[in-house]
């Protein structure tokens, strides 16, 4: 087994205020993408100049950047990808995370001294995949989320020299890893050039489905049922392995992933907030990992859309549903900085009524409370409001000395 080292916390970034976020909340390192071939063309990712931007942030942080190219390209790409190779040395990013056999192969030779880093669409589920990876120049490699926990610990501790990435929170793919077929059959949205459409997560109505194994007889292992009018019934659960944390890292990986680019920034802050938190409590000595677990799963359901499980980490799956009557909060808004008049400038995300009771979303899991009636909104016109609606800026009156600059606010 590697020796004990405390791996980095790796979040998604699919615009610059995604990155922001995770830095702030605690991310050792971030992955995003280019404006194309980067598997999430929903999201904006950033063009050079904004690349070259992001890694000058990056790194004044002392964190790190990785750079994904992982679509599975046709050879009319090709002239793309070598032009986003060749300018990866001078950008300075430190890694490059791709899946295509080709896209590597050209990499070792326009930008060989960038690390590579092998993307989750590789699906490595085994040594000799790994051996054969490595030989190939890679130097760090994302683990298949088909995986169990005691295979995990038997590649990691076969390789002590090389780096691993495990996935430890986010969507998962109705199909294997993202090479899922159904939006290109559908809708002709090729999923391997970051086109997919989603439609496992799309709502359906007119089925009701129980799934029993004819042998064995022990009961359904699916069951999906529509609501009272449509539902997403294909959605697989949400990956979550917060409960898993502390034996994941003894396991000695590089790095624990959070799944996310197409996500806001509010949703990248607060599952790397937890993360973070953590991450911090299991390396603290004594690891005091296992006391909190409670709160911070109950901090993950004002992000989640869909129950949370354990996956394939574990060999019987555990899942976590929404508990009865609780209520997510959504983030209303982020705090862009002190208001010339006085109070804090805010940029508003969800409709917000000053009579509602708001959270502050510090970094280490802080949540101070607004109470109603403690705090006062302003419209952009500096007139008292009520209500400030999505898409708005205003400013927040509160007792506050000092708020950081991109925290968000709950409500």
């Amino acid at each position: 087994m590697h020796p004990m080292r405390k791996p980095e916390l790796l979040a998604p970034a699919g615009g610059r205020e995604q990155l922001e976020a995770a830095l702030l909340y605690g991310a050792d390192a971030v992955y995003l993408g280019g404006s194309t071939l980067s598997l999430r063309a929903k999201c904006r990712g950033f063009d050079e100049k904004a690349l070259k931007d992001a890694v000058a942030l990056v790194h004044k942080a002392g964190k790190r950047i990785y750079y994904c190219l992982n679509a599975m390209p046709g050879d009319e790409h090709l002239p793309s990808v070598e032009q986003q190779l060749e300018a990866l040395p001078e950008l300075g990013v430190d890694g490059l995370i791709a899946a295509d056999p080709g896209v590597i192969h050209l990499s070792r030779r326009l930008c060989p001294s960038v690390e590579l880093h092998l993307s989750t669409q590789a699906h490595s589920m085994n040594s000799a995949a790994v051996a054969f990876w490595r030989e190939a120049g890679a130097k760090r490699i994302n683990l298949a989320r088909e995986l169990g926990r005691d295979a995990m610990e038997r590649i990691i501790k076969n390789f002590p020299d090389m780096d691993f990435e495990v996935f430890v929170h986010g969507a998962m793919c109705l199909s294997l890893s993202g090479h899922c077929l159904i939006s290109e059959w559908a809708n002709r949205r090729h999923a391997n050039l970051g086109l997919c459409t989603q439609p496992c997560r799309f709502e359906y109505r007119g089925m009701r489905l129980i799934v029993e194994e004819e042998i064995r007889k022990d009961g359904p292992f699916l069951e999906v049922e529509q609501g009272e009018d449509f539902s997403a019934f294909w959605a697989p659960m949400d990956l979550c392995l917060i409960s898993r944390l502390g034996e994941i890292a003894a396991m000695g990986p590089a790095a624990l992933k959070i799944e996310g680019r197409t996500k806001s920034g509010g949703y990248v802050a607060q599952v790397t907030d937890v993360y973070r938190t953590a991450l911090d409590r299991a390396a603290a000595p004594p690891a005091s990992f296992g006391g909190g677990t409670e709160e911070l799963v109950h901090e993950l359901f004002h992000t989640a859309s869909r129950p949370l499980c354990s996956g394939f980490y574990l060999p019987e799956r555990e899942v976590q549903a929404v508990p009865e009557g609780f209520r997510a909060r959504p983030v209303v808004a982020r705090v862009l900085g002190p208001a010339e008049s006085g109070g804090w400038k805010v940029q508003v995300r969800s409709p917000w009524e000053s009579t509602q009771e708001a959270s502050l979303l510090l970094p280490g899991m802080k949540r101070p409370l607004l109470k109603a009636g403690s705090y006062t909104l302003e419209n952009h016109r500096g007139e008292k409001a009520e209500r400030l609606n999505p898409g708005m800026e205003g400013v927040l009156h509160c007792e506050c000395e000092t708020l950081p600059a991109g925290i968000y606010i709950r409500a």
